[in-house]
């Protein structure tokens, strides 16, 4: 209906969509900022399946394709070589089917502990990205999720450990920049819990190549939705899970609150669906996308 509307308006003969041209299209057919949003899945939802081999990333594919998302998050340490990188022809072959199937590889990760007081394994961290970086260039995706860190830093103070942070990630953003993928800090209940922190390293490190990855199930303070909306301008990307943690106490996700942060804030990128909890993960997943697009839909 809309293409022969199209066609009416502009007739049938072949003509460039020049600024001219566009200038006459009806409004409601133009694209809209409000209606960019794409949607993933992100690999740790299937993480007992993945594990066990009772699905494969080319299941996960075609799950994501028959609910209607976009795209798929494919986590580093799920291929079978990892911390080694896969070879070129198993790349290829996951981004061929992507193809086939309509979607994108959005997103890959690794694991990386900078909290680390041995400086000697944070080097190895930061060769470890660099090396996942051409990984996921190979693969198309745009944006590559790392860490801060799990380790104990008893003798150091907070501030230490941030500066190690700030100097890593310093080091890794040229290598994001020469690979064509954005480094993606996740705050994922590690070091760092507060939106005033993550924001400060983001600030440090001063680099579009340094972006983050919004984890709304990950910030514990009495009220997270605040949390999540002052990190809100800083999201390049976003993971949706069934919980958020007031005062750390584990509550069901308010979609509604989320979507409007989301649209409010006029993000156009991805948002993923990330399923922790024990269940279908393929209902949980579906009934998490059909939830936040209602919502977001709705505001």
């Amino acid at each position: 209906m809309k293409r022969r509307k199209l066609f009416g308006i502009l007739g049938t003969t072949p003509f460039l969509l020049s600024a001219r041209n566009l200038a006459i299209i009806p409004d409601e057919m133009r694209t809209s900022p409000a209606k960019r949003v794409q949607y993933s899945v992100n690999a740790y939802s299937f993480n007992a399946m993945l594990k066990s081999g009772e699905m494969t990333f080319f299941d996960m594919l075609e799950f994501a394709a028959d609910i209607g998302l976009d795209a798929v998050d494919l986590t580093g340490y799920y291929f079978p070589s990892y911390p080694k990188v896969p070879t070129s022809d198993e790349l290829f072959q996951l981004k061929r089917k992507a193809l086939e199937l309509g979607l994108n590889i959005s997103w890959t990760g690794i694991r990386n502990d900078f909290v680390n007081p041995d400086a000697t394994l944070r080097k190895a961290d930061s060769d470890l990205i660099k090396e996942w970086l051409i990984v996921s260039s190979k693969l198309g995706a745009s944006i590559m999720r790392v860490f801060a860190g799990t380790n104990k830093h008893e003798g150091y103070t907070r501030e230490e450990v941030k500066d190690w942070l700030v100097d890593e990630f310093k080091a890794c953003v040229p290598f994001a920049e020469a690979s064509g993928v954005i480094l993606g800090l996740q705050h994922h209940n590690e070091f760092l819990y507060r939106s005033d922190e993550i924001i400060d390293i983001i600030k440090r490190v001063s680099s579009d190549w340094l972006g983050l990855i919004l984890d709304i199930g990950s910030l514990h303070a009495e009220n997270p939705y605040d949390e999540i909306q002052k990190l809100a301008p800083y999201a390049n990307y976003w993971f949706i899970k069934e919980h958020v943690y007031p005062s750390g106490k584990a509550t069901a996700v308010d979609m509604k609150k989320i979507a409007s942060i989301i649209k409010n804030e006029g993000y156009q990128g991805y948002v993923s669906f990330e399923r922790q909890y024990e269940g279908d993960p393929k209902q949980i997943v579906s009934s998490m996308f059909d939830s936040f697009r209602n919502e977001y839909e709705r505001s």
